[in-house]
């Protein structure tokens, strides 16, 4: 899969997510549209967070750590919340939306 944004192709991995983070707001539009969301300021909330966390930690938290660490952010945020914005798992689908290279899997960090 390629995105192209502002006429550039950005390189993937084989499930989509961008090998090299991009932070530009184009680039999460794109991706959002690709996976069928349609963006809401609670999306680029979530959005901005990963992309905190990512600069913070240098990875993307699990699903676990992502809705304890959220939730103090935004208490209304609880599974059901995350998993109406991002339907394919919150964690995973929240990063690549968020322009991000794909999370570590089970137990990787």
């Amino acid at each position: 899969m390629v995105y192209v944004v502002n006429g550039q192709e950005l390189e993937t991995d084989k499930d989509g997510y961008l090998l090299e983070p991009d932070y530009s707001e184009e680039v999460v539009s794109v991706i959002a549209a690709a996976e069928g969301i349609a963006l809401t300021d609670q999306h680029w909330e979530v959005v901005n967070f990963m992309r905190d966390q990512y600069r913070d930690n240098g990875h993307t938290p699990n699903f676990r750590v992502m809705l304890k660490e959220f939730s103090e952010i935004n208490p209304a945020a609880d599974k059901k919340y995350l998993y109406d914005l991002f339907p394919m798992g919150p964690a995973k689908q929240a990063a690549k939306v968020a322009g991000l290279p794909q999370p570590y899997g089970k137990g990787g960090y």
